[in-house]
């Protein structure tokens, strides 16, 4: 129930702790689970969520810039931090500054940043990245990568903590090509090895990967979707798992009107009524993460009961159609996210991937932690 204010999400941590038990049950024992909080957890709201995932256990957490790395420092978090991807040469301090694992595929860079570790006297944790197939960072995988990870091997002041690739067709499947890649990864880490250097993690599985291809599992995944009951495979496996979607996002309605038959509504005046219709107003837009894409198609939920989003969705308001809604008035509370209304719906009304939908909630929707 919405608390206060024109909206709010809210993040059921018992929901995450109970995806996160369901994702355990599906890996070896030994199998670690990075948890991964890029983009602010995939708009949960990493600094909220950490603790819990702590809690569960986690003991490793991965983001793709040293910037959300440094913010979930100032959060309090002190367990290993991997970075997956790049630095430019003048943000490699940040690495060191806040004890965080840079991910590395180019001696040169590396060379950097074992120079500014051993002016500040330590041993820099970095992770080797081997591009097995997805063409977007990394070391050649096979023999190619050996010359590369000897050179950064013999740095004393860089530590090889592990190595990891990552997967571009996990999701399907119909496709072998995370089988092709996960021989070329494996090809590699044992290339590396007889060359003398020691690799103590090596990771490739996605949230995809752990539902369809077990056997990928190493010595860790790292997921995000799985836990956060973001759909990423066909509905059938994912169904099977019982996973619940972590956010709900409700807001109320602002304003209710009632127009005849042939009025226009919004910009453009993309929908015309049909009947005398009333017409509720509700305060958020695609400023809040309310995509642009489901004007004309979303659908809400108000007193437990469906009304169509009417018109163009705009920057901080939309209009819904709730004539088959009886009473409906100034304050009532507005499901967008929840019950009946999934981001996996979402997703198909709108043809936005879920991740992009719940990434694309802002920080003008305040989160609200619930369920610890």
């Amino acid at each position: 129930m919405l608390t206060k204010g024109r909206t709010e999400a809210v993040v059921h941590l018992d929901r995450l702790a109970a995806n996160f038990e369901k994702t355990r049950a599906l890996l070896p024992p030994e199998t670690e689970i990075i948890a991964v909080l890029k983009a602010d957890a995939y708009g949960l709201g990493a600094a909220g969520i950490w603790p819990a995932l702590h809690g569960c256990g986690v003991r490793t957490f991965a983001v793709a810039y040293w910037q959300e790395g440094a913010a979930l420092r100032d959060a309090g978090l002190e367990d290993d931090i991997l970075l997956l991807a790049d630095m430019w040469d003048d943000e490699l301090p940040m690495a060191l500054k806040y004890r965080l694992t840079p991910t590395v595929f180019d001696p040169g860079t590396a060379a950097i940043l074992n120079g500014l570790a051993r002016a500040a006297g330590v041993v820099q944790p970095v992770q080797l990245k081997i591009d097995t197939g997805m063409r977007r960072i990394g070391l050649p995988w096979g023999q190619d990568a050996v010359p590369a990870v000897k050179r950064i091997a013999a740095m004393k002041n860089l530590h090889i903590t592990g190595a990891f690739t990552h997967f571009s067709k996990a999701d399907d499947p119909a496709s072998d090509e995370t089988e092709r890649q996960m021989e070329r990864f494996i090809g590699t880490v044992e290339a590396i090895r007889a060359a003398g250097v020691r690799l103590d993690m090596v990771h490739a599985a996605n949230s995809a990967a752990v539902i369809l291809r077990p056997s990928t599992a190493l010595d860790a995944v790292r997921v995000g979707d799985i836990l956060y009951g973001l759909i990423t495979v066909d509905d059938g496996p994912w169904d099977a798992l019982g996973l619940e979607e972590v956010m709900t996002w409700s807001a109320r309605v602002s304003f209710v009107k009632t127009v005849p038959a042939g009025t226009a509504i919004g910009y453009g005046g993309t929908y015309i009524t049909d009947r005398q219709t009333v017409v509720a107003t509700v305060p958020v837009g695609y400023a809040d993460g309310y995509s642009r894409r489901l004007s004309n198609k979303g659908v809400v939920l108000i007193r437990d009961r469906e009304a169509p989003v009417i018109g163009r969705v705009c920057m901080d308001q939309f209009m819904v159609d709730v004539t088959d809604i009886p009473g409906v008035r100034r304050g009532d509370e507005v499901t967008l996210l929840g019950g009946p209304v999934t981001i996996r719906r979402m997703s198909g009304l709108s043809g936005v991937s879920v991740d992009e939908l719940a990434c694309g909630i802002t920080a003008r929707v305040p989160r609200i932690y619930a369920g610890t």
